[in-house]
């Protein structure tokens, strides 16, 4: 919901979006976490088939990752999507499991990402380790990533078409979605969504269980069984 090349609130209602890091803030904080965790830049490269400059560039603030890159880049340092949403800088220990304070998340103060045609917003009022629920608009000709360079993730996911139609490619397969259509597929494979058409796309988009998925650090060859 990665690839080389493309650009990329807290509840009340009265509160407006909350914006995510400037790119050389988020570079800042990608690259203490991933010196926390003690990986190279060869290593989360190699997670997420990006190169190693890139993920230099990212984190020096010099390139913008796609929509897609950046959801692969969190989810091989075990970050959440809060952890780039927000303009708390992120941790590198493991997320405790959240104490629920608030159960709605208002419509005027969901955090936002916007990214090269590609709108992400949060409709969770605080961190779920277990999922991410989100609010999607992909603009006419956005995408989540280059064609020659399909985005995996760890995790299950699930969308529903709100309004407009999608092309979600699913390995070599492509399904033409239209409003009301939904799909589930497992993100391990690679994947692309993306809005060829006239009008905008507007989509719910629920990812099960990214930040514990072992399979995206296993070794070649050793795949357990589907979540």
């Amino acid at each position: 919901m990665g690839a080389e090349g493309d650009q990329v609130g807290a509840s009340g209602a009265s509160s407006k979006p909350t914006q995510g890091p400037s790119p050389d803030e988020l570079g800042r904080r990608l690259r203490a976490v991933r010196a926390a965790r003690g990986m190279s830049l060869r290593a989360v490269a190699k997670l997420i088939d990006v190169s190693p400059s890139f993920v230099s560039q990212v984190e020096l603030g010099k390139a913008s990752p796609s929509v897609g890159t950046l959801y692969a880049l969190v989810t091989a340092l075990g970050l959440s999507l809060d952890d780039v949403m927000t303009e708390q800088s992120p941790t590198a220990d493991p997320p405790a499991w959240p104490r629920i304070d608030e159960h709605v998340q208002r419509a005027t103060g969901r955090r936002t990402i916007r990214m090269a045609g590609v709108t992400w917003e949060r409709l969770t009022p605080g961190d779920d380790p277990w999922l991410d629920f989100l609010a999607v608009t992909y603009q006419p000709g956005s995408a989540s990533c280059p064609e020659d360079n399909l985005m995996r993730h760890g995790g299950r996911e699930y969308g529903h078409i709100v309004r407009g139609r999608m092309l979600v490619q699913v390995g070599f397969e492509t399904h033409d979605l239209h409003q009301g259509d939904s799909i589930h597929f497992d993100s391990l494979t690679p994947h692309r969504l993306s809005n060829p058409f006239n009008d905008p796309c507007e989509a719910v988009w629920v990812v099960v269980a990214r930040r514990g998925d072992t399979r995206m650090t296993m070794p070649p060859g050793h795949q357990p069984a589907a979540i």
